[in-house]
C-alpha cells in the first residue's frame, strides 16, 4: 500500500520536472527544477547500474522493463522487487 503511494508520489515528481522542460517556470525555479531533473537522471540510472553489478551469477538478469520500473520509481521499485526476491540460503 504505501510502496503505491510512493510510486505515485514519484510519477507526480517526474511530470512536474518534466512539464518545467516543456512550459518553463519563472527563472529561480527553472534552475532549480534544472538540477533537480539532472539529479533523479543521476541517482535513478546509479540505482539501475548498481543493482546490476550486484546480482549474481546463478540469479537471472533483470529485465527491461523492471530497469524501466526502477529508473522511473527508484527506491520503492527497488523495496518491491526486494519483497518478491526469495530468501538468500544460508551457508
Amino acid at each position: 500500500m504505501l510502496i503505491n503511494i510512493g510510486r505515485l508520489l514519484m510519477l507526480c515528481i517526474w511530470a512536474f520536472l518534466l512539464m518545467n522542460i516543456v512550459h518553463p517556470f519563472p527563472k529561480p525555479m527553472k534552475y532549480f527544477l534544472d538540477v533537480a531533473m539532472v539529479f533523479m537522471f543521476f541517482m535513478h540510472g546509479l540505482q539501475v547500474m548498481l543493482l546490476k553489478a550486484t546480482q549474481g551469477k546463478e540469479q537471472k538478469p533483470l529485465g527491461a522493463g523492471l530497469q524501466l520500473r526502477i529508473f522511473l520509481f527508484g527506491v520503492f521499485e527497488l523495496l518491491a522487487w526486494q519483497k518478491k526476491q526469495p530468501p538468500l540460503p544460508k551457508k
